[in-house]
């Protein structure tokens, strides 16, 4: 069978096109800015703007036409309201005209369950993203968040620290790039709260001390890095330690970040598990992730009416009932 996504959750519209074995297509455009962050609205008018183009590139990757689709699958939240609204109505005006049964899909869900199409099977995941920071595991036929932030994602908080610097948007690049020049790591709040993780702090103190004038703004982004991967790290390890499963994976955006990639490898090997990142165009916000995600639900026996096809901007990890594992 094959499966076409549509993810649009926040600034990136991404169209992704699979089999239950193989991404045959993967498409994505990515709202950026100067100054500032995403506002909803401009996200919305990005993703409209550019759906159909998308659409027909994803296609034309794939080899296939729109018949030869068997499932709509869709990002349903959690995200900005306009923005998941735009692909939601999307799905459904295809659904509804090549008559194609239609799955609206846990964004946070499916970065994780992307990683079973290399043969993961049972991960600790660590989800690490712009709007979100969660560990994750399958128990009790739920995605149980283990730990999460209290506050702002971790991506967010690079982005924030970055603007402040005057560097632009996305600043995780650029944030990492100038970490590699640091030379001493500078003190900063490391907030681990039983399982949780708090970033507000090591921002708001890294910010502060940029403002003195007195550090090196390599010397800052290395140790904004050291402190707050270390906590995430952390609670991964205590994830994997209390779950006792032998497989840890590292999903989205930030996971692109080499420093943090590294950090839970070592960790990893001590533990003497595996440890699996997939290919960065799965590990970004993508429109595969969702298809893949919507055909194994499918294919699990999980159907959808239009009338529960409504987003979820809110969409907690944990309300999915995973019958299709």
């Amino acid at each position: 069978m094959i499966a076409l996504g549509i993810e649009g959750t926040a600034h990136t519209l991404g169209i992704g096109i699979v089999t239950e074995e193989k991404v045959l297509a993967n498409v994505f455009d990515t709202l950026t800015t100067e100054k500032g962050g995403i506002h909803p609205k401009e996200a919305a008018e990005h993703h409209a703007r550019l759906l159909k183009p998308l659409l027909r590139k994803a296609l034309e990757t794939a080899g296939i036409t729109i018949d030869d689709v068997d499932v709509i699958a869709f990002s349903q939240g959690p995200g900005l309201g306009p923005a998941l609204r735009v692909v939601a109505t999307a799905a459904r005006a295809l659904a509804i005209k090549y008559d194609r049964p239609i799955i609206g899909v846990n964004h946070c869900i499916a970065h994780v369950e992307i990683t079973k199409m290399f043969g993961v099977k049972d991960p600790v995941g660590l989800y690490v993203s712009g709007g979100n920071t969660q560990v994750l595991a399958l128990e009790g036929g739920r995605y149980r968040v283990f730990g999460e932030t209290l506050d702002i994602g971790i991506g967010n908080a690079i982005d924030t620290f970055a603007r402040e610097l005057g560097i632009g948007f996305p600043g995780g690049p650029r944030i990492e790039r100038l970490a590699l020049k640091g030379e001493r790591y500078i003190e900063l709040p490391y907030a681990v709260k039983g399982m949780d993780l708090s970033f507000s702090g090591v921002l708001t103190e890294a910010v502060r001390k940029y403002r003195t004038g007195k550090y090196r703004i390599e010397d800052l982004a290395y140790s904004f890095q050291e402190t707050a991967f270390s906590a995430l790290v952390e609670v991964t390890e205590r994830a994997i330690a209390h779950t006792g499963k032998d497989e840890v994976v590292l999903v989205g955006g930030v996971a692109a970040n080499n420093r943090l990639r590294e950090m839970l490898r070592i960790m990893a090997d001590d533990r003497g598990v595996e440890f699996f990142v997939p290919p960065y165009d799965l590990c970004r916000d993508n429109g595969a992730m969702i298809a893949y995600t919507g055909l194994r639900m499918y294919l699990g026996g999980v159907r959808f009416a239009l009338g529960d096809t409504v987003v979820r901007q809110k969409f907690r990890t944990d309300e999915v009932e995973v019958v299709w594992d």
